[in-house]
């Protein structure tokens, strides 16, 4: 008798190496009010929770919670903030990602990359303006708030045809947001919440 078992492409300890790392960055309760000592308290069980709901492709990203951060130059941009779970799963996907992504980046590239930080970005600056007389200066005001989402996506299918990481992409993609002022529910129809 042959048995036949089927691979799950999110398995648990995936989800649980997940939850150690977005517990080492910290955080508070969010929409849901789960702390990440919360999470914890259950972690098996969440654990399970998360990775049965990814690996059937039935897990939908909570609403996001706008915080407003005030600019330097006045005004302010929102930020938002997801869930323990949520981000416990964006970080699933982002390690799947990481992997397949990072050894393409340019050595000069140091934002949102392991290992790498803004004072070394600073570092490099320094040293090549030692050699070089001209600087680049420009302003990514609303980058992020206006992304289209199918570029994106785009992009990602060129390095990965993961179904199950286009598809939990897209839906934070287009999570709902709360916003911070009125506590009304924004749709996003392009950039990331």
């Amino acid at each position: 008798m042959i048995i036949i078992t089927k691979v799950h492409p999110v398995n648990r300890v995936m989800v649980h190496e997940a939850f150690k790392r977005v517990k080492s960055s910290g955080g508070s309760a969010e929409i849901d009010g789960q702390s990440i000592k919360e999470f914890e308290r259950e972690l098996n069980n969440n654990v399970y929770k998360l990775w049965n709901r990814m690996s059937s492709g039935s897990y939908y990203p909570s609403p996001i919670k706008e915080v407003l951060i005030p600019k330097k130059s006045g005004g302010s941009r929102g930020l938002g903030i997801p869930t323990v779970s949520d981000r416990v799963c964006q970080q699933v996907v982002k390690t799947y990602l990481e992997r397949i992504v990072e050894p393409t980046f340019h050595p000069d590239s140091y934002g949102y990359r392991p290992g790498r930080n803004a004072h070394m970005a600073i570092q490099s600056a320094s040293r090549r303006g030692s050699k070089i007389g001209w600087v680049i200066d420009f302003d990514c005001s609303g980058l992020f708030d206006n992304i289209p989402h199918d570029l994106l996506l785009k992009a990602v299918k060129y390095y990965t045809k993961e179904k199950w990481v286009l598809i939990y992409i897209e839906r934070w993609l287009k999570a709902d947001v709360v916003k911070q002022n009125t506590g009304q529910i924004e749709r996003r129809h392009k950039g990331t919440p």
